[in-house]
């Protein structure tokens, strides 16, 4: 398991804050996440706890319904009377689900959102779309037993692993989620998910993170108490030599945080080299203009930009 930072949330509004940086991710009983840790699959640079949210309530609503909080056990959600007299559905499948040590730390919106079993996602020496886009699909041709036979493509036959969700869609269940500025947002269960196509690592219509390894570094005169002079943000990935997708970023050079669409433009595609990197440089600090005292500024932003995307992109 790779390190991380860790933050335990202290509402709901700072914790959906928090998981809009690059590289967070909700951790709640980390049925799921945490095995994806050990394995790799999954490697957050900082993990939000959201085990003390007030998110763990079945409450009734207006129209006769229930609302089920995001930290609710499935054991809680099974047992619970007003589901098992009005929901039987629901309660049968979660408790066809997984096991009971399981079920009682196992969360309604950790369920809904597991990834899934398919092996060849878990088998990190094989090929999967779905871990490393643009990889391929080993399921296809290879063993695919427990597999889905429905709506997929040739990029990703992976079935969706959870019970509950076969329930909830049957029931035309809603999905409410939160954005960072507090909005929310209702989604039908059955819209939730999205089909693989040819993107089969986004699976939600919930804002996915971008693809790629994100890298951010900082030059300034000491290590710590000093501004930057010089920051670079990058998502970066590849697809065998070949740059495949990327997002740069520069701080410290303009009046607001800095995009350059020209260093992307110019890396779209191209071999994942230096001398890439090197144009990618000279494309995004093409109209820079230095002032005397800043002029080094123009060559130290190329240079650290060529050594993150080297860092990014494993060169």
């Amino acid at each position: 398991m790779k390190p991380f930072r860790y933050e335990r949330a202290g509402g709901i509004a700072s914790a959906c804050a928090s998981a809009a940086r690059p590289g967070t991710k909700f951790i709640a009983g980390g049925t799921n996440l945490l095995d994806l840790m050990k394995l790799q699959i999954e490697a957050p640079a900082q993990l939000v706890d959201i085990a003390s949210l007030p998110l763990a309530e079945i409450e009734e609503t207006a129209g006769g319904g229930l609302r089920v909080g995001a930290r609710v056990t499935n054991s809680a959600l099974a047992a619970d009377m007003r589901v098992r007299r009005r929901y039987p559905l629901l309660s049968q499948a979660i408790l066809a689900g997984a096991s009971t040590q399981l079920r009682n730390k196992a969360t309604t919106g950790g369920n809904l959102l597991q990834r899934t079993r398919c092996p060849y996602f878990y088998d990190t020496t094989k090929p999967c779309n779905k871990r490393t886009p643009g990889a391929g699909c080993s399921a296809v041709g290879g063993f695919n037993r427990m597999n889905a036979v429905l709506g997929v493509s040739n990029d990703c036959i992976a079935a969706h692993p959870s019970d509950m969700a076969v329930a909830m869609t049957a029931l035309d269940a809603r999905v409410e989620t939160v954005a960072p500025d507090g909005a929310t947002r209702t989604t039908p269960i059955d819209a939730l998910y999205r089909p693989p196509g040819n993107t089969p690592h986004i699976e939600t219509v919930l804002p996915p993170p971008p693809p790629g390894r994100q890298v951010y570094r900082k030059v300034r005169d000491r290590a710590s108490f000093a501004f930057g002079l010089v920051s670079v943000a990058v998502v970066a990935a590849r697809q065998g030599d070949r740059v495949s997708a990327t997002r740069v970023a520069f701080g410290s050079l303009s009046y607001r945080p800095w995009r350059s669409t020209e260093a992307e433009a110019s890396l779209e595609g191209a071999s994942a080299t230096r001398a890439s990197f090197d144009a990618a440089g000279a494309a995004a600090l093409k109209d820079a203009r230095g002032y005397g005292h800043n002029d080094f500024k123009i060559p130290l932003a190329r240079r650290t930009l060529r050594a993150t995307l080297a860092d990014a992109l494993g060169v």
